[in-house]
């Protein structure tokens, strides 16, 4: 119990920080300092910090635009994203990648694409290279639920299989096609069912418990490398930030579901840093683990660590 304990306290950090360190942007960002877009990811976290305790030396890492949580993650900074943001010299890729393509290859993350669907076809390029320097790592690539629409989502799942490449294919499934719920706009998608479609083995992540994912996740790696297979894993995630909007055209309020931009009601001194009160906030889950009290020494604790990081 205590190895079980050592290890959330260890990973509650790592998800504080990404939160916060968010929050931070978002705060910037409510100023109108940046000259860029940036897609915040407040609620993916979890699944951000699983993927960093997973990932070994050769693994590679393809994003997306949403790749704020993951960059975070992989890197345990803020002050070189930030400066990237505000394209300084100083930046992780020297003002070079901004927000939506930022890379980091020392840390595994090599390929960021703001184009939907097309990080899917350069993963399958970068899993045969691995194979065929028979290097050990291997390839885990990140999608949204808009990009199985793409024909390259499935030109690259029968690449994968063709060529028995392994990898870890990831579709964060928020419900929401920018401000267009998924179900307004298109019939449901069964990704299980296209997978199995393709002999692809699915798995469906849910909760925001984040040993849950970290235990499930090692497996799947782990069989994939064995088999050299693909393996589809779909994580439920709400994108946290909504509001409600209120104009003349819209007097009761609009509500308005967070895709791109600042976060209005989203403020950096709530403590401990949460968002929503139910599972699809990770701070909520990692409440209802160790306990508020825990969670606002560890959030003071990250918070102020931040702030001294960009003083």
């Amino acid at each position: 119990m205590c190895d079980v304990m050592t290890d959330l306290n260890s990973i509650t950090e790592k998800i504080l920080q990404i939160r916060i360190a968010q929050m931070m942007v978002n705060e910037n960002y409510k100023d109108g300092q940046f000259k860029i877009p940036i897609h915040l990811a407040f609620g993916h976290e979890t699944i951000a910090v699983a993927i960093n305790e997973i990932m070994d030396d050769e693994d590679k890492l393809i994003l997306t635009h949403r790749n704020i949580a993951y960059n975070l993650s992989r890197l345990g900074k803020l002050r070189p994203i930030m400066d990237e943001y505000f394209l300084k010299s100083t930046g992780l890729d020297s003002a070079k990648s901004g927000s939506m393509n930022l890379i980091n290859p020392s840390k595994g993350i090599i390929y960021t694409s703001s184009i939907l669907g097309n990080n899917f076809s350069v993963a399958v390029g970068i899993a045969m290279s691995l194979k065929i320097k028979q290097k050990d790592g291997i390839t885990i690539v990140l999608g949204g639920d808009g990009s199985l629409e793409e024909g390259s989502f499935h030109e690259s799942i029968l690449m994968f299989k063709s060529l028995n490449l392994s990898g870890l294919l990831i579709i964060e499934n928020n419900e929401w096609s920018m401000a267009t719920k998924i179900s307004e706009r298109r019939i449901h998608i069964d990704l299980e069912t296209f997978a199995k479609s393709y002999n692809v083995k699915y798995v469906k992540l849910s909760g925001n418990n984040p040993l849950d994912y970290i235990q499930k996740l090692k497996k799947l790696k782990d069989l994939s490398k064995k088999s050299n297979e693909l393996i589809c894993i779909e994580v439920m995630v709400n994108t946290l930030g909504d509001w409600i909007m209120t104009n003349d055209q819209n007097p009761d309020g609009k509500f308005i579901n967070y895709h791109a931009g600042p976060a209005p009601t989203v403020d950096v001194k709530t403590c401990p840093a949460l968002i929503k009160e139910n599972n699809s906030d990770p701070i909520f889950v990692l409440i209802n683990l160790l306990g508020i009290d825990e969670l606002n020494k560890i959030s003071d604790r990250i918070r102020h660590d931040l702030e001294e990081e960009m003083k």
